[in-house]
């Protein structure tokens, strides 16, 4: 891609949780044949059997609409960072993702999270689309984009990898967008048992292995209001519609799906806010039952005021220990 696709810098669209709001920061709406390739058994067959899924979720044909954003919010005092997306100017083998100029960096500033200003990264898991901005370019070499933030991810997902015969891709992935956050000493890996973790006050890893073996999802909580963010745990809105559709990328497809239904399930007719890691706008919504399954009913956004710079901060960063359970 070139540099003019880069957008300028845009009102982040939002919702509120209690006390918080949370910002939608868009990366890319992804091409048409994404969908086809990570959910195959969503075709426009199976897709046109919902009205409620078009004209958002798919377009008139049935095909998947798929995004890239991540959601940033304050909590407690930290400013907090869930997934970073694909990055700029990594070399990729999708053409999707390979070598983006987007104005990323522009909207999270603009939304009141300067990359300087952030002290909490939290990574679902350790997939290329969900890690590229952990680091930037800077005189040739990849260095942490947060340099003062703690970045967190599952213990089990840190491990698997260690041990996972990568392809070249992979490796590139790593090379570029992990080992310089661990290299640099800000990559934190927390143990995430089934009652999940707490990582601050309201602000908790929820375990959905599957898709990862490590793969968690957020859940924030404020002033009696719940959120959960899915990561890839349900990549589209037709996996609410049939649980067992999962992505070609799935390493655990049986554990996905088991994890995909107990998640739903959880949050079937309560006012838990699910916002969508790869939903197009409108992102967001309530998981109500539908006959032996469910459907979202979108919540939209609204467009954020920019919030206020942040103020100066100390050079310390946010220890292991500054999270109740989240030593690493």
């Amino acid at each position: 891609m070139t540099d003019t696709q880069t957008p300028p810098a845009s009102a982040a669209p939002s919702w509120t949780v209690g006390d918080v709001t949370v910002h939608r920061i868009d990366e890319v709406l992804l091409p048409p044949a994404t969908g086809a390739w990570l959910l195959p058994d969503a075709t426009p067959q199976v897709t046109s059997r919902h009205d409620w899924l078009r004209p958002d979720f798919t377009d008139d044909n049935g095909v998947l609409r798929i995004a890239s954003h991540t959601f940033a919010f304050r909590t407690g005092g930290l400013r907090v960072l869930v997934d970073t997306g694909i990055g700029n100017g990594k070399t990729r083998a999708n053409p999707a993702w390979h070598q983006l100029r987007t104005g990323y960096l522009d909207d999270l500033a603009a939304a009141g999270f300067p990359p300087d200003s952030v002290d909490l990264v939290l990574l679902t898991h350790l997939h290329t689309d969900h890690v590229g901005w952990n680091t930037r370019e800077v005189n040739g070499s990849w260095v942490p984009t947060f340099p003062h933030a703690r970045y967190v991810t599952s213990r089990a997902e840190r491990e698997f990898w260690a041990g996972y015969a990568m392809d070249a891709p992979r490796a590139q992935m790593f090379r570029d967008s992990v080992t310089p956050v661990e290299e640099a000493g800000l990559l934190d890996t927390v143990d995430v048992p089934d009652g999940g973790a707490e990582i601050a006050p309201g602000l908790r890893l929820l375990p959905t292995p599957g898709h990862t073996p490590g793969h968690v999802a957020v859940e924030l909580s404020s002033a009696g209001a719940t959120a959960l963010i899915t990561g890839d745990c349900v990549h589209h809105p037709v996996q609410f519609a049939h649980p067992a559709i999962g992505s070609c990328v799935d390493i655990d497809p049986e554990r996905s799906e088991a994890s995909r239904r107990r998640l739903l399930g959880s949050l079937a007719d309560t006012d838990t806010l699910l916002l969508g890691t790869h939903f197009p706008p409108p992102t967001a919504g309530r998981v109500i039952t539908e006959g032996d399954a469910y459907r979202l009913l979108p919540v939209p956004a609204s467009a954020s005021d920019p919030a206020p710079a942040p103020a100066a901060r100390p050079s310390r960063r946010p220890q292991p220990d500054d999270g109740p359970s989240a030593s690493p």
